[in-house]
């Protein structure tokens, strides 16, 4: 009996021993492989910029003149009007050596830049559909939210508000387009936001 248990534990040291081994293994290569990556991306030279997504906000298309004497529904107007001068560009998922890489280490300021104007963007189009659909302007809060779903946005908090909407007025079928969306997501929210509308979708009949 004390034979087979310290045969079981040395069975289970080596096993430790060899898993530990196989995480160090991997993790260096990992880090050879990002430090080979980021060499790369450092040696790139600037490319053009013209081909990005730029996004353009469509002002005339937004409730901007809806409750804007409300302060701060007039903090998000202010916002949203200098961002619209502002090139903005959606690179959710990719970091500053994927930038690089494809556009050169001499861009990576300016997409940075770029990059911070779309997530302020997103953020301030959320904070003003959520004061506007709380005092109920819900017609109004559906044009924010379906002009920020597409660009692509992974605020999971845009797509579970207009999910609701089109529950509210039987447009469940709008609810796979929605899906469809998150679906293309490069977001680690894109999982979180994929179940939910799913399940809102099965819920409620609609198809996927």
């Amino acid at each position: 009996m004390k034979l087979y248990i310290l045969a079981s534990l040395i069975i289970f040291i080596l096993v430790i021993f060899h898993n530990l081994r196989k995480a160090k293994k991997l993790q260096t290569s990992s880090e050879m492989s990002f430090w080979e990556k980021e060499r790369l991306a450092n040696a790139t030279r600037r490319r053009s910029l013209d081909g990005l997504d730029y996004i353009k906000i469509p002002l005339d298309d937004l409730p901007m003149q809806t409750l804007e004497e409300d302060e701060g529904i007039a903090e998000c107007l202010r916002t949203i009007r200098e961002l619209s001068t502002e090139p903005v560009v959606n690179f959710t998922g990719l970091t500053n050596t994927d930038l690089k890489l494809e556009y050169g280490t001499a861009n990576i300021t300016v997409l940075t830049q770029y990059d911070q104007n779309y997530t302020l963007m997103v953020s301030t189009l959320q904070k003003w559909a959520d004061q506007l659909y709380n005092k109920g302007y819900l017609t109004e809060t559906r044009q924010i939210l379906e002009f920020a779903v597409s660009t692509h946005t992974d605020v999971s908090r845009s797509y579970d508000l207009l999910s609701d909407l089109y529950l509210q007025t039987g447009e469940t079928d709008k609810i796979a387009g929605l899906i469809q969306v998150a679906d293309t997501l490069n977001s680690l929210n894109k999982k979180l936001i994929l179940r939910h509308l799913q399940e809102k979708a099965s819920r409620s009949g609609s198809c996927q």
